[in-house]
């Protein structure tokens, strides 16, 4: 399929049985649980998915491919817009059932689908979250400081080690 929005609802079953590849464009402002991490809604995710049937050992149908952007989160040092460029991986493989997901082989994260279709965009924006890190911070992150001075954040190294009372002490006993 070409270029341009997500189809909303797909039968990965169908798609995976017919080999296709989708590519397209989601906007964020379509996933709002991402968007819970992000400052703003604006942007696009280029997403790129093959959906196919592994015929190595068991018939597995498959989503593979990728999705990637840049979003906005709070840099965790001067609460000011930082730019993070995401990036989730797909290898899923489609389950009908929780008990069918066990025999699923390990090279693969289960995607438990039933007998209905799936929103595409549910999916993608489930691994973006996955994907992103932990806490964002700007690599040259300047902050105030308390006295209202700029100051840039790094490592003092100048500060008196608190445990060396301890070792003057431990090594006045030998």
């Amino acid at each position: 399929m070409s270029n341009g929005p997500l189809p909303n609802k797909v039968d990965p079953r169908k798609l995976a049985e017919r080999d296709v590849r989708i590519t397209g464009e989601a906007d964020l402002s379509g996933m709002p649980n991402l968007c819970q991490s992000l400052i703003g809604t604006d942007g696009v995710v280029n997403v790129d998915l093959h959906f196919s049937v592994n015929t190595e050992g068991q018939r597995i149908r498959t989503i593979t491919g990728s999705a990637s952007g840049h979003v906005y989160m709070t840099c965790q040092r001067c609460l000011d817009p930082v730019e993070v460029a995401v990036e989730a991986d797909f290898n899923l493989g489609l389950m009908a059932s929780e008990e069918a997901a066990k025999q699923l082989p390990r090279t693969y994260d289960p995607l438990i689908i039933g007998d209905e279709e799936i929103e595409l965009l549910s999916v993608v924006e489930e691994e973006l979250i996955l994907s992103l890190p932990h806490d964002a911070y700007h690599d040259d992150c300047s902050i105030k400081t308390s006295y209202g001075d700029a100051g840039t954040v790094a490592e003092d190294n100048d500060k008196p080690n608190p445990f060396s009372v301890l070792a003057q002490l431990k090594a006045s006993n030998k």
